[in-house]
């Protein structure tokens, strides 16, 4: 057991993880994703998915190797993007993981949310709808591309009764949907919850977007060294993919069915920078705040709070103002790391993919490191991770999510 003081909350209201399932660009499976993330080895390579040889960025973490027809029949593939693919196979996985569930179908439910969604139905819709007319647009379109389609395939593969719904939080996604649906086991409002988030942008037209932002690493001639978070020579973020699902379900519930318990969601904080729409306030007043939010929730001290697994999108703005926020608010016991220099960023799933990082930085005690730190940004007063993994010592970590709009959102994960 965990040394931290027990939570001042029955059974029935503490929630736990008793499940992990992820696709992402290091790995088909939570087991490969770890593996490959603790290596320290960037995912980034020239893209596959489409002829991108003459686009300003030509390169992106994909999920490669991935078949949507382990998962779903033909039929449904045809009529789902590859967000829902990649969604809908992250929890086959985290289900399979859980185990048996005791919970009545009607008391689970499913919150899977992205950030941006079916972009590649959308631009093909378009196309169809300009050169071909609104007669051969897809019935399918609609139910293809809303943010909920995700939540809904999920639930009505697994038969999932409780509450289903999807939160839009831009590259906060993930984080505010496990946070989220632990609130809502708290409250009473389910037992079990599905949460977690999925994105499919190495596309053209989310990529072109992000370029003409200034947000995207133009290191084409190499991009395995592009996603560099905390570097002082970050010059942006590679476009990442993937789906990360947690089985979320009450503490009673799990101990009473013997389910392996990873850790418990023992804290969450989500704030607003009220700033601007896609920077950062500069003060790092609202992560903070976030971040603080997250510890008083958990009923903790800022100096219980042994790892931060950062946002850290290797943009010069946001890994500035993100580590001299951990700084200030947590202390130098706080050590850091970003898993985004393997990953790639993946917008709406990142929060739930590093969730799951997380989790498993508490089951097996190590920090993996953060890839192609070589010079660490003298501005940024943070310990980091580079290199090697670090063994972790102490109880409770914490996941930040930084998104466009200003919103933020923190889960403090713990032992249990």
């Amino acid at each position: 057991m965990s040394p931290l003081a027990e939570l001042d909350r029955p059974n029935s209201q503490r929630v736990v993880i008793t499940g992990l399932g992820a696709v992402t660009p290091a790995g088909l499976s939570v087991k490969e994703t770890w593996e490959t993330v603790l290596t320290g080895a960037s995912m980034a390579a020239p893209i596959t998915a489409w002829d991108a040889s003459e686009e300003p960025v030509n390169f992106a973490c994909e999920v490669k190797g991935f078949d949507p027809l382990a998962v779903m029949d033909r039929a449904e593939a045809r009529r789902t993007d590859r967000v829902t693919q990649l969604g809908v196979a992250a929890a086959a996985e985290a289900m399979s993981d859980a185990g048996a569930l005791s919970a009545d179908p009607e008391r689970i439910g499913t919150l899977v949310s992205t950030g941006i969604g079916g972009q590649s139905t959308v631009y093909d819709g378009a196309i169809t709808c300009e050169n071909k007319g609104t007669r051969r647009v897809s019935p399918f379109f609609v139910p293809a591309t809303m943010p909920n389609a995700i939540s809904a395939a999920i639930a009505m593969v697994h038969g999932l009764k409780g509450p289903s719904l999807c939160i839009c939080t831009a590259c906060a996604a993930g984080t505010h949907s496990i946070g989220e649906a632990a609130r809502m086991i708290r409250s009473g409002s389910a037992d079990v919850m599905l949460a977690g988030g999925a994105e499919a942008t190495v596309h053209k037209l989310p990529m072109g977007a992000f370029w003409r932002m200034g947000a995207l690493s133009t290191r084409v001639d190499d991009p395995s060294s592009a996603c560099r978070p905390f570097d002082a020579d970050r010059d942006g973020f590679v476009m990442g993919e993937g789906a990360a699902v947690v089985v979320l379900e009450r503490l009673d519930l799990a101990v009473e069915r013997g389910a392996n318990i990873y850790a418990e969601v023992r804290g969450y904080g989500l704030t607003s920078d009220a700033y601007h729409i896609t920077s950062p306030s500069e003060d790092g007043e609202g992560i903070r705040r976030c971040m603080r939010h997250a510890v008083s929730d958990a009923q903790l001290q800022p100096a219980d709070i042994v790892h931060v697994n950062a946002h850290g999108t290797s943009t010069p703005l946001n890994d500035l103002i993100e580590g001299n926020a951990v700084a200030k608010e947590l202390g130098e016991q706080a050590i850091v790391t970003s898993t985004k220099g393997v990953t790639g960023h993946c917008i709406g799933a990142a929060g739930a993919i590093e969730a799951v990082l997380a989790t498993l930085t508490l089951r097996d005690n190590v920090i993996p490191p953060t890839a192609n730190l070589a010079n660490l940004d003298p501005k940024i007063p943070i310990s980091i991770v580079s290199g090697q993994p670090m063994e972790l010592n102490g109880d409770a970590v914490i996941s930040n999510s930084l998104g466009f709009g200003g919103h933020n959102a923190s889960l403090c994960l713990t032992r249990y």
